[in-house]
């Protein structure tokens, strides 16, 4: 059994779908962020960096607890431990992975700072420099997907894998990032073929099921989550 420590984000959608995909037995642990879980002793024992998701696997290695945190890790944990969407051929495994880290590195980043500053920066303050650079890099970052899609069906190849999971839920708001797919025919074929998976659907279905504070968070506490007014340190 898998303890799943999540809420909503698109880095907990990757390991809802994951964990639907392997049909590896869960149980939900809903951290809510706005409210600061996260922040709570006994999830810092879990993640000392308060982040989500976390997950325990109580069957790990050596049949014993094993803990896992960020969203890449425990990807590559779950498709290690299943045998299931990373290629055991080192060619095709890593170009798997070179795609699960431009997820990492480069979408999650850039998706997440763009919808941050549309969604939450301060009305009163000039965000036109932050938005323009993460708008500008966002639609970058669909081009080289777009290409990439063109050589193949998925980014990692020929096959689905934890490349796509990693990525499919940041592209879920592609609309409010500006970018049409009736304009990247690869990327809208791509989505498709993610979406329609029974197994993505179930997660999804979780996902929408939940509950957190975001739409009633008080202004400390979305002021904690930010790390902004009197919790920034700059």
């Amino acid at each position: 059994m898998i303890d799943l420590y999540a809420l909503t984000s698109p880095n907990v959608q990757k390991i809802y779908i994951m964990l639907e995909e392997t049909k590896l037995p869960y149980t939900e642990h809903f951290v809510d962020v706005w409210k600061g879980d996260q922040y709570s002793p006994d999830f810092i024992k879990i993640n000392p960096n308060s982040k989500i998701p976390a997950i325990v696997d109580h069957e790990g290695p050596g049949g014993k607890p094993y803990t896992v945190v960020e969203s890449g890790a425990i990807l590559m944990y779950l498709a290690e431990k299943t045998g299931k969407f990373l290629p055991k051929d080192m060619a095709k495994k890593y170009d798997v992975l070179q795609w699960m880290m431009f997820q990492m590195t480069g979408v999650g980043p850039n998706f997440g700072q763009l919808f941050h500053f549309k969604m939450y920066a301060p009305k009163d303050k000039d965000t036109s420099y932050s938005m323009a650079r993460h708008q500008t890099e966002v639609k970058r970052l669909y081009e080289v997907m777009e290409k990439r899609l063109a050589q193949g069906s998925y980014l990692g190849g020929d096959e689905y894998s934890i490349a796509d999971i990693a990525t499919f839920p940041w592209t879920r708001m592609h609309d409010m990032q500006g970018v049409k797919w009736e304009d990247n025919p690869n990327l809208a074929r791509w989505f498709k073929s993610i979406d329609e998976r029974p197994a993505v659907k179930a997660a999804l279905a979780k996902v929408g099921a939940i509950k957190s504070n975001r739409d009633t968070a008080s202004d400390d506490q979305k002021d904690r989550f930010f790390n902004r007014g009197h919790y920034a340190r700059a």
